[in-house]
């Protein structure tokens, strides 16, 4: 909301010296002060206390006019160096007050704006996204597919000799599709459209880590309220890029994941004990996480596990509540 228009500052330091100048005429006018034909020198020195005395009141009164708006640099470079933006405080009176209103409005409409582009380009990279894993479905899966069948046909006719080179060639052609699917589940999560987060999840630690040895701990709170699709994809990626880094690099043996509610916020966590991130810079995949994070009005922390590991912690503010999901 706007403050109530306040008199132009123009005017209010055109009336500060109109005071201070009728000030001045009063005091000669009615006091028995004088200037001689032959000015004396004590009479100077009046004239000199007196002009100084106007100086010096004039300074005063117009810089407390202006002082709040010699603040506004310093708290505009404030404003602008913090993330997510700071808002410039409002209690100034008169012309600062008004500016530090409009600056406010003007980093409210900046945040939007970009919080609209960010959310545009997110929906435009999952679409990429999605074309790319169709585009590797229907054309080097299907290639490959067709040319293990053409393996598996010229075995049945091949000489002995040649069974074994056939063998490996139809185990490589079969890795390598196996690869092509998993590459493109990772780029489109189609469990998480069909069934929604709580399978998109389960589905995705079982992809990470059901064929090795590391203990998975899952947990997602029953009842969570609708989190709408924007939110749901947050979520999904943001646990895809931290598993995926714990499977990648950590050398864990036990993994953690949780989804719960904590007051008015959805938390997700998910911990392991290995080898840490101490000392490391950040990558990006955390910088894409944060990025994420933002989008949904969220924060995300990485930090040092108790005894050993990482621990990264996904926090956004619940939408509107309605009724629980089943």
């Amino acid at each position: 909301m706007s403050p109530p228009a306040a008199t132009p500052l123009s005017t209010r330091v055109a009336l500060t010296l109109a005071v201070l100048l009728g000030l001045g005429a009063a005091a000669l006018a009615l006091t028995p002060a004088h200037v001689s034909p032959r000015t004396r020198a004590s009479e100077l020195a009046v004239l000199a206390a007196g002009a100084l005395l106007l100086v010096a009141a004039g300074t005063w009164l117009v810089r407390r006019v202006l002082a709040p708006l010699d603040r506004l640099p310093a708290q505009l470079d404030h404003a602008r160096s913090s993330e997510p933006l700071e808002r410039l405080p409002t209690t100034a009176p008169g012309l600062a007050g008004r500016l530090a209103h409009s600056v406010n409005d003007l980093l409210d409409r900046i945040e939007e704006s970009r919080r609209e582009n960010a959310v545009a380009a997110l929906a435009a990279q999952e679409a990429e996204r999605s074309r790319i894993a169709q585009n590797l479905h229907d054309g080097v899966g299907q290639s490959l597919t067709a040319v293990l069948l053409e393996l598996t046909a010229l075995g049945a006719d091949a000489p002995p000799e040649l069974q074994d080179r056939l063998e490996r060639l139809r185990e490589g052609v079969r890795a390598s599709l196996d690869e092509v699917r998993s590459v493109a589940r990772h780029l489109r999560p189609h469990v998480l459209e069909d069934l929604g987060l709580r399978s998109a999840l389960a589905a995705l630690t079982n992809d990470l880590f059901g064929t090795g040895d590391v203990l998975v701990r899952r947990g997602v709170l029953p009842g969570l309220p609708p989190l709408g699709d924007e939110l749901e994809l947050v979520v999904f990626r943001v646990a895809q890029e931290a598993l995926t880094n714990v499977a990648r690099h950590a050398e864990a043996r036990t993994v953690e994941m949780h989804l719960g509610l904590q007051g008015d916020l959805l938390e997700l966590t998910v911990a392991d004990d290995g080898r840490g991130t101490a000392g490391r810079a950040e990558g990006v995949g955390t910088r894409g996480m944060r990025e994420r994070a933002a989008l949904v009005g969220g924060t995300l922390e990485v930090a040092a596990r108790d005894g050993g590991g990482t621990r990264v912690t996904l926090r956004v503010p619940l939408p509107s509540r309605t009724e629980p999901t089943p």
